[in-house]
């Protein structure tokens, strides 16, 4: 399992790459194992505002549909146009031209409640 020491993460197996006042959003490596193939990404939050564990769009698989949830507050800036137009680079490169969106994070001091990837992969074992 592939958990990048670069990344903050969350307990729904979102993970946030920080850029200044940027970050990409994606979601994991288990959790995207967990999905299987993923056939759709939907997001239609593009310029709106999020509170911090809201829905941000919907991710389709085979398995399932799943939510996928802001992992701080911020703006939704812009979606990932080359998952739009091939969704399996979230199964195939889910920490690389797999992210889901670049977001504006309005609260920056909610970085501080997400998990480091030492935290992540524990909970993963529990």
């Amino acid at each position: 399992m592939n958990i990048p020491e670069d990344l903050k993460f969350t307990k729904d197996h979102e993970w946030l790459k920080v850029e200044g006042e940027f970050a990409l959003v994606g979601i994991t490596d288990y959790a995207q194992s967990q999905l299987g193939d993923v056939a759709f990404v939907e997001v239609e939050t593009v310029g709106e505002t999020l509170e911090k564990e809201e829905s941000l769009g919907t991710i389709e698989a085979v398995k399932t549909v799943s939510d996928v949830f802001m992992p701080v507050s911020g703006e939704i800036i812009e979606f990932n146009q080359l998952i739009q137009d091939d969704p399996s680079l979230v199964n195939s490169d889910p920490y690389g031209d797999g992210w889901l969106v670049k977001i504006k994070m309005t609260e920056a001091d909610e970085l501080d409640e997400l998990l480091d990837a030492d935290a992540y992969e524990k909970m993963l074992e529990e």
